[in-house]
């Protein structure tokens, strides 16, 4: 066990018995002292400093090192830990933790709102399932969509893990036990060749950069999000090919230049880092400009629509090529690689517009079965 007197100047821990700092030469102080106590057991090593009293530093000492001895020491160490609120948890290590995430608004609204309302004021090891469906409760009487239900119990879960990985709490994570809401954001609609046409005509007259944007998406299926990515080094003219990197899929693929794409980019002139889109200040495109939607209005393509499914927006372009490819018959696997698509399941919704090739493909085993099987005429020996 050992008490020091730390240093105000160069805060280095110096006997208590000194005057002058043996590092930096300095008078220790006579009042306002800070005394540090250091000690060590099995291994492990407390340390605290006390204000002013070397009286009380020599007590804490003492109770340190018997409650080490016992085992109390960290028996209420974890206690103390296992019983903070989730709110505290949440402010003081969550936030700071999370401040430089892209995502940090919305879980800071979301925790806000609809989360700490709920389950802050109780110990992250009381918070229970039945604490967890208030909160689902709670969003669904205020007529919150499920997908965002669903975002709100990711942020629990994801809090509640961390809280885990920093040693704050111990168990089985309670949104595990809840089931999400239901969801499902897949759009149907796809555009028909003269809906296309009409809205790229009519985006032509308002915006070149948008129409550009939006004829790429169509003939390639890439996202807006992709496209604001688009840099001149990804695209290779000498092989067709567009590189499309850090996806959402998070796997690089790529896209080919039909003709009119190629033409279109051949045009533009850049160096190899620099985005083929720019914003009005040169940077990232961040979001599709309003002039889209605009257009779309001015169609009529949403009029008298009220399922966002069926609405127009700019993924319905994407949408549109994979449902244009089904429909003239490629492969759902092709297409599958084309969209980026993790799984086959996400790309069968395009299934139902392909050719009904099923039923030819049994007629031509009829007729091929025709042609090979021996006919024989029962009861005639």
């Amino acid at each position: 066990m050992s008490i020091y007197i730390r240093c105000p100047n160069c805060e280095s821990d110096q006997n208590i018995k000194n005057k002058i700092c043996k590092k930096c030469g300095k008078p220790l102080p006579k009042q306002n002292k800070r005394y540090k106590v250091i000690v060590k057991h099995n291994g492990k090593t407390v340390t605290k400093t006390i204000p002013n009293s070397l009286d009380l530093a020599k007590e804490i000492e003492v109770k340190i090192k018997q409650e080490l001895i016992s085992g109390e020491y960290y028996d209420r160490k974890k206690q103390a830990k296992e019983n903070v609120k989730y709110e505290t948890f949440i402010k003081e290590k969550y936030l700071p933790y999370a401040k430089n995430k892209k995502s940090f608004y919305r879980e800071e609204v979301t925790l806000r709102l609809w989360i700490l309302p709920i389950i802050g004021k109780k110990p992250i090891k009381n918070i229970s399932p039945f604490d967890i469906e208030k909160i689902k409760k709670k969003m669904a009487e205020a007529n919150k969509a499920p997908r965002t239900i669903q975002y709100a119990l990711a942020i629990t879960r994801h809090t509640i893990n961390k809280a885990s990985d920093w040693n704050i709490y111990t168990g089985v994570n309670p949104v595990t036990k809840v089931k999400a809401p239901k969801v499902n954001n897949k759009r149907i609609r796809h555009l028909t060749p003269e809906e296309a046409q009409d809205l790229l005509s009519e985006l032509k007259k308002h915006s070149i950069q948008t129409y550009e944007m939006a004829l790429l998406s169509l003939h390639t299926g890439m996202r807006a999000g992709e496209i604001f990515n688009l840099k001149f080094g990804d695209i290779d003219f000498a092989n067709g090919i567009i590189h499309i990197r850090d996806p959402k899929s998070g796997e690089d693929r790529v896209a080919y230049l039909t003709e009119e794409i190629s033409d279109m980019l051949s045009n533009k002139d850049g160096e190899p880092n620099e985005y083929i889109f720019k914003d009005e200040n040169g940077n990232r495109i961040e979001r599709i400009s309003k002039t889209f939607f605009r257009v779309v209005d001015k169609l009529g393509l949403n009029k008298g629509i009220t399922d966002k499914r069926d609405k127009v927006v700019f993924h319905t372009l994407r949408h549109t090529f994979a449902s244009w490819l089904a429909m003239q018959g490629t492969p759902i696997y092709t297409i599958k690689e084309l969209m980026g698509h993790k799984t086959l399941a996400m790309t069968e919704r395009y299934s139902h517009l392909a050719p009904d090739t099923k039923r030819e493909a049994v007629r031509g085993l009829e007729t091929m079965l025709s042609k090979k099987v021996v006919k024989v005429e029962f009861g005639k020996e």
